[in-house]
């Protein structure tokens, strides 16, 4: 895992970071930055079907009527896709793709043809919230079920949202940093305990390594995993 500490959200970041090479897939949410990003170096996204629920809830929450409707329709296939999801163990691998497959192109034609319009006499679209989401299944559909097709891909960014708690909790208390020293510090600091915690070491005795690495002049540590 890596941290990076930047005043910009912008896609910039992520070509300076991922490269203009990147060839895995990319797991997030529908930011705008990663959708820029996708576009001009053409990666394979999964965006976060969890954060795809949440936006589909709020549908549910509005006063209109036939939006309502909507949200609840695809709220019902997203959450047919989940059951399917957690079937995997009791179905053979054949019937388990199937069944994604099916579930995955009820959602797509829910979300792209069901969703209501309202044209008022000015012209203007009045159930906007519903065509946002339609246009998003029109434009993005495909990258929402990259997991279906690449092994080890999780449909939700959960466990990277999960893996960041304790940054938010340390810049809540710290308040965060006053200068580039203390970003790249932060930086390495998080990098480090986050990838120490994922491949189950010690941090301390990683940092202890590295700072006698440093003062004895030895080979620093490694954080990549070792190989099989």
């Amino acid at each position: 895992m890596l941290f990076r500490i930047d005043k910009s959200r912008g896609s910039q970041v992520l070509i300076e970071v991922l490269g203009e090479e990147f060839e895995g897939t990319l797991g997030c949410d529908y930011f705008s930055a990663y959708r820029k990003f996708m576009k001009d170096v053409g990666i394979s996204v999964q965006f976060c079907l969890a954060h795809l629920i949440r936006d589909v809830k709020f549908l549910t929450t509005l006063p209109d009527l036939p939006i309502q409707l909507y949200g609840k329709r695809l709220l019902g296939a997203l959450k047919a896709l989940f059951h399917v999801i957690h079937q995997h163990e009791t179905l053979s691998e054949e019937a388990f793709g199937t069944a994604l497959e099916q579930a995955k192109a009820q959602i797509i034609r829910i979300g792209r043809d069901a969703a209501p319009s309202l044209i008022d006499a000015k012209g203007k679209e009045r159930r906007g919230e519903a065509q946002n989401m339609a246009e998003r299944f029109r434009k993005h559909a495909e990258a929402y079920f990259a997991f279906i097709t690449t092994p080890g891909m999780d449909p939700t960014n959960n466990v990277a949202e999960q893996a960041i708690r304790f940054v938010v909790i340390d810049r809540h208390v710290t308040q965060g940093t006053r200068g580039a020293n203390g970003r790249r510090a932060s930086e390495r600091l998080w990098t480090v305990i986050a990838t120490c915690a994922l491949q189950g070491r010690s941090a301390f005795a990683f940092i202890l390594e590295a700072v006698e690495a440093f003062f004895y002049d030895r080979p620093a540590p490694s954080l990549l995993p070792a190989p099989p």
